[in-house]
């Protein structure tokens, strides 16, 4: 769920000195500054640092934002998947079929728990699990499926959940990248059965710090996900659900958080508007970027978190790109199935779309902060490949 500041394509030398990160938080700091350092004081000032006012409001606030039912903040966005898959029950021996092109953030939650990953394949054009390429990998083992929202763009929910519902096993999202997202009025997080939040520093809503939150509109999971946060207690110090640990999110960033969640849509809005002048640029090349085919503007299924473009000549674009003094990077190079900590458990599997895309993929600066003289730069390069 992470986004390296400045990291470039493999076998780019990184001699080019880069005028434009990948990603500039203090740009975005600088630009809410007075805000955020009112709210730090506050906290400081409180003597009341771990859920306190200001996580019970975030938590609420966040909730009412975005129809999620019931918000638990948690630590990090790989807690809030480790918490979920517990929620619905997942247990050793069991399987989540997830897909293994978005970072390995759901196939570690697994690992930790001892269920078994299994993966599919995605749409060639998207990137994102479908219901079709989903179907025919659910077992009588599964008992979840994991979609994740990759790079800000919401894969078709409807289908998906009717087959899981079908099936009879738990939807998890994991919008730790779209938060904001929506189709049909209906927000990120608020198809399946629960979602995962990260709000890691480089998200579209980003703590300065780590931070996480799960959501789900069944009361009696929020409360089994409030009780497996903090130690499995059902009162303090009385651990009654087993699975618990220490995931709480500390009042400082819920702070930050709440300030951050009023400036989420304008910024949403702006990245999309950075990828559409992107896709524009790219009009009659080959390469085109993953949630923005031809040239048409980004609706609001996407919130844009990564400008991620194919291109069938990734190391020649990068080096065009470093030259010119705009950094890239790739998200993500290795597909979970051939991490070397599990390629030997994964010797017959083949995800062809998974497998190609991890080779083409190239991420360029977009963030709400980037200047115009900087879009008209990229953009400019885009046009001249």
């Amino acid at each position: 769920m992470g986004q390296g500041k400045r990291r470039a394509a493999p076998g780019v030398a990184d001699a080019a000195r880069h005028v434009i990160p990948l990603n500039d938080l203090g740009r975005a700091y600088h630009h809410q500054a007075a805000t955020i350092d009112r709210a730090v004081k506050e906290v400081l000032d409180s003597g009341w640092y771990v859920m306190g006012s200001q996580h019970d409001a975030f938590e609420r606030e966040f909730s009412e934002a975005f129809g999620l039912g019931h918000v638990v903040g948690v630590g990090n966005g790989t807690d809030a998947l480790e918490l979920a898959l517990l929620s619905v029950n997942c247990s050793p021996g069991d399987e989540v079929v997830t897909a293994a092109n978005a970072g390995m953030y759901t196939t570690a939650a697994c690992l930790k728990l001892g269920v078994s990953p299994r993966f599919a394949d995605v749409d060639p054009r998207t990137l994102l699990l479908t219901a079709s390429s989903l179907h025919p990998v659910i077992t009588p083992r599964t008992r979840a499926v994991v979609v994740t929202h990759l790079y800000g763009q919401l894969a078709e929910m409807a289908p998906i959940v009717a087959l899981c519902r079908a099936a009879g096993v738990a939807m998890i999202e994991d919008c730790a990248q779209a938060v904001g997202a929506r189709s049909g009025g209906q927000y990120a997080g608020s198809f399946g059965d629960v979602a995962c939040f990260s709000f890691y520093p480089t998200k579209n809503l980003g703590a300065l710090g780590d931070g996480g939150a799960v959501a789900t509109s069944d009361a009696e999971r929020a409360q089994r996900l409030k009780q497996l946060r903090q130690y499995g207690w059902c009162e303090r110090y009385l651990a009654t659900v087993p699975g618990g640990r220490n995931s709480r999110l500390d009042e400082i960033q819920a702070a930050v958080l709440r300030v951050r969640l009023h400036y989420l849509g304008q910024a949403n809005t702006r990245r999309r508007q950075l990828l559409g002048r992107y896709a524009d640029a790219l009009v009659g090349r080959d390469e085109y970027f993953v949630h923005c085919p031809g040239a048409t503007s980004p609706s609001e299924d996407t919130v844009a978190h990564l400008a991620v473009m194919r291109t069938h000549r990734r190391l020649e674009v990068s080096q065009k790109l470093l030259r010119a003094g705009i950094s890239v990077g790739v998200h993500y190079p290795v597909p979970d199935h051939k991490q070397p900590v599990l390629a030997h458990k994964y010797l017959g599997i083949s995800l062809p779309i998974t497998e190609a895309a991890c080779e083409e993929v190239l991420t360029v600066p977009c963030y709400p902060e980037l200047s115009e003289g900087e879009i008209d730069m990229i953009c400019d390069v885009f046009s001249k490949l």
